[in-house]
């Protein structure tokens, strides 16, 4: 019988919480300002074996389970004594490749333990959907500031040849078309 799965982020006192941008933008400017860049402070094995533990124990499958998930979709043999290697606290040199974190982190549904690689780097991972929400915010920022280069552009233009342009009151540019297309302009 299998364990009944749950979700690591959602599990209040099941390890920790999902943070926002936020929280993790904050708690990366207070490290950095603490000095956060002394010897040591990149060493995140325990905490890497910490997350796979926690993983393995919320996933709702059994260490042969996961094992064999990971073995399918790596192409290479993962058993349970290498994952039990990976977890032991008394194995000081046996750790799981980077290659494999993304196996292991579709198989047992936690993405913690590349949070936790992402965090070290200073980086922070999002889910495909947000990450493709960020991605179309990013892209409308650089429309806005494309569209206010182009209308700085169209003012110098008719500076140069010129023509000033009229400012409305509320403060928008009339070039001479959308004086037409208003019909304020000659006809």
């Amino acid at each position: 019988m299998t364990k009944r799965r749950r979700k690591i982020d959602t599990q209040p006192g099941a390890g920790p919480v999902q943070q926002s941008l936020f929280d993790y933008i904050q708690r990366l400017n207070e490290a950095l300002r603490s000095g956060a860049d002394t010897e040591g402070t990149l060493n995140i094995r325990e905490r890497l074996r910490l997350s796979l533990n926690r993983a393995i124990k919320n996933c709702g499958l059994s260490r042969p389970q996961i094992s064999g998930e990971m073995s399918h979709l790596l192409g290479a043999d993962v058993t349970k004594s290498i994952i039990d290697s990976w977890t032991a606290e008394s194995k000081e040199g046996n750790r799981i490749p980077a290659e494999y974190l993304p196996a292991f982190c579709q198989v047992t549904g936690s993405n913690e333990p590349i949070e936790i690689l992402n965090d070290a780097a200073g980086m922070f991972s999002l889910p495909g959907p947000d990450a493709l929400r960020s991605e179309i915010q990013r892209l409308a920022e650089q429309e806005r500031k494309i569209r206010s280069e182009k209308r700085k552009r169209e003012i110098f233009l008719l500076e140069m040849e010129g023509k000033a342009p009229e400012v409305k009151s509320s403060k928008r540019l009339l070039t001479p078309r959308r004086k037409k297309l208003r019909g304020e302009g000659a006809k």
